[in-house]
């Protein structure tokens, strides 16, 4: 085991003694770690270690007091509704000091959860029950922030759903070609120009301030619900990393994204790219189950387009990438980002197909 590893896990106030820790292979960014306690074998872990990767997330401060300040006031509202906050919310462990996180000596920043028990994530929607409970969960977690104090927290990545800026971006890249890439993707970087006058469309709403800010997750995927073994339900909201102000419109949207396509995010046979229907009515049905009463009319007449937003932002945002030499986003093989550039343009043209489908399913439910 490594002992790097135990002096870290040491550093924070854990009511006992580690005793062993493996490594998680879930996740992209951050480097997690199950922490075993005492009677460790054959026992499940009590802790959850994580470090943090601040060459992504460059301000780790403020990051963890956006997570200190939400699940505080989520562990209060749970608990006035006569819930479990031990379990329906991340709880962070702090260090020995009393500090969110640890800073090693060589740059490191740490932090720890504690581990909730009899439950999981899974990687793959597992059918219609399971993105309606995790659309719950989104929900759910949504209006229990509804009147958290947005001052209160910090716009850690600014500008992050920001589409008309996306943009702007992208023809910049278009415009320079670094990598003179742009003749391979000539259909994509139309698809593009023939839609980009809706790009403005939320932003536009929310600078007239027709559109409130609110708490927002804005990693909204599937595999960022716990799913309890033995309910089903969808319980609690992980990777609160990017949690911060937003538009409540790009955390559905990008659900809805995630949620209803059942091809791979690089899927290169398009014919097996599609918005299915009926997991869009489990999302709709779920989400506004939870947040009917939260939300706005604009909000929910929005919901729809929000989708379609979302899901053309993120392609783009692929095709800059690729034009602009695979910066930002890991590829495992050449032309990557294109590949999922035109998945993601591909589930925009269906949705523009069943839009009126869309808007009929969120007019029953809202």
């Amino acid at each position: 085991m490594n002992p790097e590893l135990i002096h870290t896990a040491k550093q924070f106030a854990f009511a006992e003694k580690p005793e062993a820790i493996e490594s998680c292979k879930y996740g992209h960014i951050n480097d997690t770690y199950a922490v075993y306690c005492l009677g460790a074998k054959g026992t499940p872990p009590r802790y959850i270690l994580q470090r943090i990767n601040h060459h992504v997330f460059r301000r780790p401060d403020a990051l963890m007091e956006n997570i200190a300040r939400v699940t505080t006031f989520l562990r209060d509202k749970i608990s006035g509704r006569g819930g479990d906050p031990d379990r329906e919310t991340l709880n962070l462990i702090s260090t020995k000091t009393g500090q969110l996180y640890h800073t090693t000596p060589d740059g490191d920043y740490w932090r720890a959860y504690a581990y909730i028990p009899r439950a999981q994530t899974y990687q793959i929607v597992r059918g219609q029950d399971h993105v309606y409970q995790a659309a719950r969960a989104f929900g759910r977690f949504q209006h229990l922030l509804a009147d958290f104090p947005l001052m209160r927290l910090h716009d850690t990545i600014p500008d992050f759903h920001h589409t008309p800026k996306r943009l702007s971006a992208f023809r910049q890249v278009v415009a320079a070609d670094p990598q003179n890439r742009a003749p391979t993707a000539a259909a994509e970087i139309e698809f593009v120009e023939t839609r980009a006058g809706e790009v403005s469309r939320l932003i536009d709403l929310l600078e007239q301030g027709d559109l409130p800010l609110r708490v927002t997750h804005n990693d909204t995927k599937v595999d960022n619900v716990l799913i309890d073994d033995e309910s089903g339900e969808g319980i609690c909201v992980i990777d609160l990393d990017t949690v911060m102000p937003g538009l409540s419109l790009y955390d559905f949207g990008d659900f809805v994204r995630s949620g209803t396509n059942p091809a791979a995010e690089d899927e290169r046979d398009l014919a097996k790219v599609k918005m299915h229907l009926a997991y869009f009515e489990a999302i709709v049905r779920g989400y506004l189950g939870e947040t009917r009463d939260a939300l706005t009319a604009l909000e929910k007449d929005l919901l729809t387009f929000s989708a379609w937003l979302i899901t053309f932002e993120i392609g783009m945002r692929f095709l800059t990438d690729y034009l602009n030499g695979d910066r930002y986003f890991r590829i495992h093989r050449p032309e990557h980002n294109l590949d999922r550039c035109r998945t993601q343009f591909k589930l925009v043209a269906d949705m523009e197909g069943k839009f009126d489908q869309m808007q009929r399913i969120v007019e029953r439910y809202r």
